[in-house]
């Protein structure tokens, strides 16, 4: 085994010295690991086995993982609690819950999974004198980690994962009282018992995160808490452009608003090396020499950085943004299955055919993501068990339209997605009948997504009807209305806007994002803060176009730019950039 790790990291800890500040600056408050699909893994062989990822790192045990590549684990369990604890943040553990992507663990062989979170735990906060606590104390860190949060499972859901939830979440409240479980929520959430947290996550496009900044003014104040344990802007953002950005920040917003419902957030993936990008958009990005943030990267730090200690009520008037989805085409997709499709038929609002096929001919016009896609007597089939396959087709101008074909589910753990309102393969408009394992049916008109329980059965050919009508998008299956979702005003603010009190330094917090294209001018009131001093500081996050990003070469030319004010009054006048995060601090007299 050869380790080139340097004789200098930082801490002492074995970690690139540069990298684990450029997270440290980003003042993390909880930190979530392994993270994603590595938890459950595509099967149970390459999931995450932390007792494989602890002791000499000569001994461990390397894995495939999900994204297509080689861990050799020389950060495992430990090296994360320890991060964790060097960063000043609580960790927070993702376990197994006995799913991976492909099978699940019969209950009645779950012992040894509910085994393994024991050991887990104990391995972080217990004692030297208990088995893994000792181990914990050989491997350098005599004194407990102190682990409050344990989430089971990760992107779970349907009737296995609830039976699975309730057996491990029992057993750990039974013996481990003060830890925090977190349930997923693929699907409803499980409610036996209720979880402490529901863990959800998000990810789509600017104007998707723009426009359901209000997402959480509604929600159920007497449900469980809400962990947002991965979010990014992922599509029509380039590499991680300044747009991205600004579609986070007024994300960001919103769950500042409603923090007394959204408790915790983890942005993800936190960490990619340009030299092999498994996912689209990553926050940091590193080569053997040095590291760039995305204009995503400073959004985060600028958040933690001014978060202050009270959320203040704030009201906004400001030029509306019209919404973006009103037209596009059409796909049909899979994932980790196959499928067949057939009688394709695409009618305008008046009857008219906009576009017909029965498959006669090949496809070679159509644009392709992944899958092994055919032609084959008058039905297209693909035939590939992978993830995310999908084929795109028709008019990028078409608005409203009824689209009708039929579907057959042959073998694989899904069922059938079909896309509409489609302008590049990015987007992520559709319903998808039989996901989740088979175990429910989602429908996404890219400004709310509706998840409800159902199954598809294997080797039947279903009638699907999709209509699409300004926001009202309704799925049929065999003649009968399965889902529907409205958005009837697809208009948000330009602006969105939270406020804070920082308790520390006596400093009122707002935090403003202008996500129109242009600047907006418009009047600040402060009438109900008290003993201004007049003294404040601007922080401004923009730049000259909306697609700009940063790189290796240019690592900060999406940068946030700091420069003092001065007011007088309660009253300010002020322009804020198009596509700009902009931080006020008013100081007060204390």
């Amino acid at each position: 085994m050869v380790s080139l790790i340097p004789d200098q990291t930082w801490k002492g800890h074995g970690l690139r010295t540069d990298l684990a500040e450029a997270l440290n600056a980003m003042q993390t408050k909880v930190f979530r690991f392994p993270g994603g699909c590595w938890v459950e893994g595509d099967s149970f062989k390459q999931m995450n086995n932390w007792k494989k990822t602890i002791g000499n790192i000569d001994t461990r045990t390397s894995s495939w993982n999900f994204w297509g590549y080689n861990a050799t684990q020389g950060l495992g369990y430990h090296e994360y609690l320890q991060l964790a604890e060097d960063l000043g943040a609580e960790p927070l553990f993702c376990i197994n819950a006995g799913m991976s992507h492909r099978d699940f663990v019969p209950m009645d062989q779950m012992g040894q999974w509910v085994q393994d979170a024991f050991d887990a735990i104990e391995y972080s906060n217990g004692s030297e004198n208990s088995v893994w606590g000792s181990i914990r104390a050989k491997n350098g860190h005599p004194k407990p980690f102190n682990m409050k949060y344990i989430e089971i499972g990760n992107e779970n859901g349907g009737d296995l994962y609830a039976e699975r939830w309730k057996l491990i979440a029992n057993a750990i409240r039974t013996k481990y009282p003060d830890i925090t479980l977190i349930a997923n929520s693929w699907g409803p959430y499980p409610k036996d018992p209720m979880p402490d947290l529901v863990d959800e996550h998000y990810y789509d496009n600017p104007e998707w995160f723009i426009l359901n900044a209000d997402k959480y003014n509604n929600y159920d104040r007497k449900a469980p808490k809400i962990f947002i344990g991965e979010y990014a802007v992922t599509s029509k953002t380039g590499k991680g452009n300044l747009r991205g950005a600004i579609g986070e920040a007024a994300w960001m917003t919103g769950l500042e608003r409603n923090s007394d419902v959204v408790t915790i957030s983890a942005y993800a993936p936190l960490f990619c090396n340009v030299n092999h990008i498994a996912w689209p958009i990553n926050l940091i990005n590193f080569d053997s020499q040095g590291w760039y943030g995305l204009p995503g990267y400073y959004v985060q730090q600028l958040f933690a950085q001014n978060q202050g200690t009270i959320s203040l009520p704030v009201k906004v008037q400001a030029v509306p943004l019209l919404a973006f989805y009103d037209k596009g085409g059409l796909g049909f997709g899979t994932s980790n299955n196959s499928a067949e499709f057939k009688d394709l038929k695409v009618l305008a609002p008046d009857g008219r055919i906009l576009f017909q096929s029965d498959f006669t001919k090949n496809i070679d016009d159509w644009q392709k993501t992944a899958g092994e896609w055919a032609v084959k007597d008058g039905v297209l089939r693909q035939s590939a068990t992978t993830t995310n396959t999908s084929v795109f087709f028709g008019d990028k101008s078409w608005t409203d339209y009824t689209v009708t074909f039929k579907g057959r589910k042959i073998s694989g753990e899904n069922g059938i997605q079909i896309y509409f309102r489609n302008q590049n393969k990015e987007d992520q408009m559709r319903w998808e009948i039989g996901c989740n394992r088979n175990t429910g049916f989602t429908l996404d008109n890219g400004f709310s997504k509706q998840i409800i329980p159902g199954s598809i059965e294997a080797d039947r050919w279903y009638d699907i009807k999709v209509e699409v009508k300004g926001g009202t998008i309704k799925g049929y299956l065999d003649g009968k209305l399965i889902q529907e979702i409205s958005t009837p005003n697809l208009k948000t603010n330009s602006i969105s806007v939270s406020a804070a009190n920082d308790e520390l330094s006596g400093d009122i917090i707002l935090k403003i994002v202008n996500a129109a294209p242009g600047t907006v001018k418009t009047e600040i009131n402060l009438s109900g803060a008290e003993k201004l001093s007049g003294k404040g500081k601007s922080i401004v996050l923009t730049s000259a176009s909306p697609l700009d990003e940063n790189s290796m070469e240019q690592p900060t030319k999406v940068s946030p730019k700091t420069e003092n004010v001065k007011f007088s009054g309660t009253t300010i006048t002020r322009s804020f950039p198009g596509n700009s995060l902009t931080i006020l601090r008013f100081e007060t007299l204390h």
